[in-house]
């Protein structure tokens, strides 16, 4: 039985066959952008937010939620009517979010009294940017030692007890209040929106965040967990003052546009109100491996990489008590520090420091060439799945995708993996093919491997061998 591999797939297929449904919205940004080997078809479960027509008053609803937040800050002018309403943030700025009970009369009366647990998220909104958001979450932390994505101001919040940040999630924070009492916490963003761009030539445009919000309840076992409520929106997050000019040449456009033409968009609210999403998962959308590239010890700091810089070794050093040395090894760069024999370290600083040193350095998970992602459509989802006008399938296919990291760059090691993630002998791959143009299929050489984009997606197909 042969093997074909699909030519990668469009941007749009990414976009729509990576998740099932987008009704509901990591990595965030989240449970977190966030990159070890990990599950795929965990990744494809990231909940997508549901879009809502616009951030109307809530008196438009019919549905009367339990909650309402209300994030102080004032949407944009630019933003067609029907789509969802953007916000834009300064980056490091207090933002009050107003925590509001808008219960009924007798809804809910298990919680009158008592506490809420409320966790807030900051998260990707570009589903490309899920689709990976554990590696890019690592990667920022890799360029942003010791800073945190998301940071709640305490002293200017008001009504919540027990605020916590969980140093490993970068993104998270959470707190308790009380639905009967004035509750409001201020929250600031760190990261901005062109971090995460693509390319970065200069110009490129910033990408969305989303701020997400879930409350819950205690259960019998006096652990927070049953879900009550939940609600987002959408932001992009400037340097200092950069959303204030922003917010400036989005108005400054719309008045110069024709009276037909405004009202084609929505005005500008002084406020944003999120609107009711799905619950973020419970349970963590990756394993607990390190991502490859950014290996984390045991007090949450990537261990160092080759590629770093004398400046990047030198920060690496400080976090991982290495103060004393820095000095010795100021113009070294991560391959350098990697290069050195146990000898030598133990000469340089000593037998106790040069062991540890030695071992924090051998400690790294060094990232692979080559990581692709594919997955196998089954024949009965293929049968299940409707056709397009052209004959392909529809583009919500569900699709589960594995990563495959690879050193060698060989058809030979491509074959091996292939054949270990599908629990075969590889002896049951006689080739492998990769659908060209009309359709040919061209034998996958140890050249084409080489070429191959990283990060790139495929869909592995059988037929039998002749």
């Amino acid at each position: 039985m042969a093997w074909a591999l699909k030519l990668p797939l469009t941007d749009e297929v990414i976009e729509s066959g990576l998740v099932q449904d987008f009704d509901a919205s990591l990595s965030g940004i989240g449970q977190e952008l966030g990159a070890g080997a990990y599950s795929m078809s965990d990744v494809l479960a990231l909940p997508i937010f549901k879009q809502e027509e616009s951030n109307l008053p809530p008196d438009s609803d019919n549905k009367i939620l339990p909650f309402q937040y209300v994030l102080c800050a004032a949407t944009s002018p630019a933003v067609k009517l029907h789509d969802e309403t953007l916000t834009y943030l300064n980056q490091g700025q207090s933002y009050e979010i107003r925590m509001l009970d808008n219960r009924k009369i007798g809804e809910l009366p298990e919680i009158t009294g008592k506490m809420v647990k409320s966790i807030i998220r900051v998260v990707f909104h570009d589903r490309r940017l899920q689709y990976t958001e554990h590696q890019q979450l690592e990667g920022w932390r890799w360029n942003r030692p010791g800073d945190r994505i998301l940071d709640l101001d305490i002293p200017m919040s008001v009504g919540i007890i027990d605020p916590r940040a969980n140093p490993t999630q970068l993104n998270t924070v959470e707190f308790l209040w009380d639905p009967s009492k004035r509750t409001s916490v201020f929250i600031q963003v760190h990261c901005i929106s062109t971090e995460f761009t693509m390319r970065k030539h200069g110009g490129e445009k910033g990408v969305p965040f989303r701020i997400q919000i879930d409350t819950f309840k205690e259960n019998e076992s006096e652990e927070y967990t049953e879900h009550l409520h939940s609600a987002s929106c959408q932001v992009k997050v400037f340097k200092p003052k950069g959303a204030d000019r922003k917010q400036k040449t989005d108005r400054e456009k719309m008045e110069k546009r024709a009276p037909q033409e405004k009202e084609k968009y929505q005005p500008s609210y002084e406020t944003t109100i999120l609107t009711e999403c799905s619950p973020w998962p419970e349970v963590t959308y990756v394993n607990n491996s390190p991502s490859p590239g950014f290996n984390s010890t045991h007090n949450s700091f990537p261990n160092l990489l080759p590629t770093a810089t004398p400046q990047d070794a030198q920060q690496w050093l400080h976090r991982n008590r290495f103060s004393p040395f820095c000095r010795l090894f100021t113009n070294f760069s991560g391959a350098d520090l990697l290069k050195l024999t146990r000898e030598d370290v133990i000469q340089i600083c000593g037998p106790a420091d040069g062991i540890r040193l030695f071992n924090a350095l051998k400690g790294r998970v060094v990232r692979p060439r080559l990581t692709i992602y594919v997955c196998q459509e089954s024949q009965q989802a293929r049968e299940q799945q409707p056709k397009h006008e052209n004959g392909d399938a529809a583009a919500n296919t569900f699709f589960v995708y594995h990563a495959i990291y690879l050193e060698e760059l060989t058809a030979s090691e491509l074959t091996e993996k292939i054949a270990q993630l599908f629990n075969i002998s590889p002896r049951q791959i006689n080739q492998i093919f990769k659908q060209g143009p009309t359709g040919i299929h061209v034998l996958v050489s140890d050249e084409m491997i080489q070429n191959f984009q990283d990060e790139v997606c495929f869909v592995l197909d059988t037929m039998k061998g002749i």
